[in-house]
């Protein structure tokens, strides 16, 4: 079988297919659970901005709420925006999950899926309003040196790390490698 270009296509078994579909959902609904509950817990056992000191000032957790991007980058203004651009996000893995074969990008992608739906959650059912509500955040690494974060935003930047991994290592959705030489030849 050739595609368009002429290149050979290797057809997966759609069996891998779904497996990998499977791995991604899985790995997204519990990084989306696991979020959820420590958020829980953190909002139901310590007060809005307390610190509590786990290694001196090394590592602690300090309930907040970022109404921002990461970071809280771009203020509460701006809410409505990253509230779209999570569910463009959502939608996109979704829809690019059927055509998945590589259990590399399946992690990755599940990883991205469970933050952003967990940051989703809170941005839709957190005060202050419907799909304006405020992140909770609250790990704080260095925090004097490093913002405040949760689990759904530590998924996402192991989520963007895979895949700039992957990409480096020329993995392509379906599984297989970018045969570089042959591009560079037919340039």
């Amino acid at each position: 079988m050739q595609a368009a270009g002429g290149e050979a296509l290797s057809p997966q078994p759609p069996a891998a297919g779904r497996r990998q579909l499977w791995l991604l959902l899985a790995i997204a609904a519990f990084v989306l659970a696991a979020d959820a509950i420590s958020k829980a817990v953190v909002t139901a056992h310590i007060a809005p901005d307390t610190t509590v000191h786990l290694l001196g000032n090394v590592l602690t957790l300090t309930h907040v709420r970022n109404g921002g991007a990461a970071f809280n980058l771009g203020g509460t203004s701006y809410t409505i925006v990253f509230t779209a651009i999570a569910v463009g996000v959502v939608i996109y893995i979704l829809r690019t999950a059927r055509a998945l074969h590589s259990g590399g990008w399946a992690v990755a992608l599940g990883l991205l899926l469970g933050g952003a739906a967990g940051n989703l959650s809170d941005r839709i059912f957190r005060a202050p309003g419907l799909f304006r509500g405020d992140v909770v955040d609250w790990i704080g690494v260095v925090p004097r040196y490093w913002p405040i974060f949760n689990l759904a935003d530590s998924a996402i930047t192991i989520g963007g790390v895979i895949i700039a991994i992957l990409a480096l290592r020329g993995v392509k959705f379906d599984g297989s490698k970018l045969n570089r030489a042959s591009e560079q030849a037919s340039e």
